[in-house]
């Protein structure tokens, strides 16, 4: 790199990231929207643009045509380069794992699954998820920017240790980030360092990609509740950040009591959500027995979506749509937010009586009723899996000349 060409890219480099994460959650498909969103000149929209092109993160279309009925000139569109590096994203639930490698833009580029057992050591399963990665960094020859996992724990900041793995056999507080970033040094994965390896609660980061790329984009106040493989988290963007608390533990949603009298709860009381309205609960209220094959989550879905006609099954469905309404009518009376987005089983469950949820949650909410509050489905696939893409990109969003330096670092 010339010596010009540095001083350019330092003089300009506050407006590469800001440009960067506007092309990333689509808000700027257009070079003319890109000088709106920035608020600067066409020609350095322009310059910040192809520095973005150089740095292999987008492309500029180098001849724009005008759109039927269009007036004036027409924009250079932008994309995100489809040939760009990518991130390793993980996702660990009570019935295995899933590694993927994410694009900008959270496109999936590649993704496999394993294990059945998560095994009580957190280094072991670790291990095989960073070498899972590893080869599918091998075999498609992407360049990695980055890596971050997904667990279904609340995660205790500064020191990410996971603080509350219910059904995983770790033990309470595991060190999960430090095991995570040793696994990744041992790897040696080119361009990643253990210092960039990250990691979350799954439900948070599945509100985060939502937020960015699905079904929560535009949201000011989002509220995400999702039931997992087992269990039942909750999350929230504030004012469009996500909002994690002091310390990380922010909005343990399925610790709501919606059932007094229900089953005992892992964490020492009685019905809550995390108990009385996640697959295992659903199952149970169907009186069907988990199977000893494939994931609780995929079990109580296919039942739902196959068998729904059959009585038992939309009792039990109907049991706990009550049952996640009420939770949500609470949240919703202490939150107010402008949209609540479902995903997991409660995806599939809003899907099959809409109508229902949304009466109960209208019903004894005082918001809700007044303010009908949106109830969406989550939109994307393995979205927590992308949330932990988007803990792993920041670095580049926050600055994208990394790239440039990780790239001359590891030449």
């Amino acid at each position: 790199m010339t010596h010009t060409r540095t001083t350019r890219l330092e003089r300009g480099r506050s407006a590469l990231g800001p440009a960067l994460e506007l092309v990333h959650t689509g808000r700027a498909p257009t070079r003319a929207v890109l000088t709106s969103e920035l608020g600067v000149t066409r020609a350095t929209a322009g310059a910040v643009a192809a520095e973005l092109e150089a740095l292999g993160l987008i492309t500029v279309d180098s001849r724009p045509t005008a759109s039927a009925g269009s007036q004036g000139r027409p924009s250079h569109r932008l994309f995100l380069d489809e040939n760009g590096p990518v991130v390793l994203a993980a996702q660990i639930h009570a019935d295995g794992y899933r590694t993927a490698l994410v694009g900008l833009g959270g496109r999936i580029v590649a993704t496999e699954s394993g294990c059945d057992t998560i095994p009580a050591d957190p280094a072991h399963v670790l291990a095989e998820v960073v070498a899972s990665g590893a080869g599918m960094l091998e075999r498609t020859g992407r360049r990695c920017l980055g890596a971050a996992l997904a667990i279904p724990s609340a995660v205790a900041e500064p020191d990410g240790e996971a603080l509350n793995p219910l059904h995983l056999a770790w033990p309470t507080g595991a060190p999960v980030r430090r095991l995570f970033r040793r696994a990744l040094a041992d790897a040696r994965i080119p361009g990643v360092t253990a210092g960039i390896g990250f990691t979350g609660n799954d439900v948070n980061l599945a509100a985060l990609a939502e937020h960015r790329h699905g079904a929560g984009r535009g949201a000011r106040d989002l509220l995400c509740v999702a039931s997992g493989h087992r269990g039942v988290g909750g999350a929230l963007v504030l004012d469009g950040r996500l909002h994690s608390g002091s310390s990380g533990l922010a909005l343990e949603v399925g610790h709501l009591t919606v059932n007094p009298e229900g089953a005992p709860c892992h964490c020492g009381s009685r019905g809550c959500l995390d108990v009385e309205a996640d697959p295992l609960a659903f199952l149970g209220a169907a009186r069907r027995a988990p199977g000893p094959e494939g994931s609780l989550l995929r079990q109580a879905t296919d039942l739902l979506r196959e068998e729904y006609d059959d009585p038992s099954v939309r009792a039990a469905a109907d049991l706990l749509i009550d049952r996640l309404g009420l939770g949500i009518a609470g949240l919703v009376n202490i939150l107010n937010p402008d949209r609540i987005i479902l995903g997991g089983l409660h995806r599939e469950l809003l899907g099959a009586d809409p109508e229902r949820l949304r009466a109960v949650v209208a019903d004894r909410s005082l918001w809700g009723r007044s303010g009908g509050v949106p109830i969406l489905p989550c939109s994307l696939d393995h979205n927590s899996l992308v949330g932990a893409a988007e803990l792993a990109w920041q670095p580049v969003l926050d600055d994208p000349l990394v790239v440039l330096e990780e790239g001359a670092a590891s030449g």
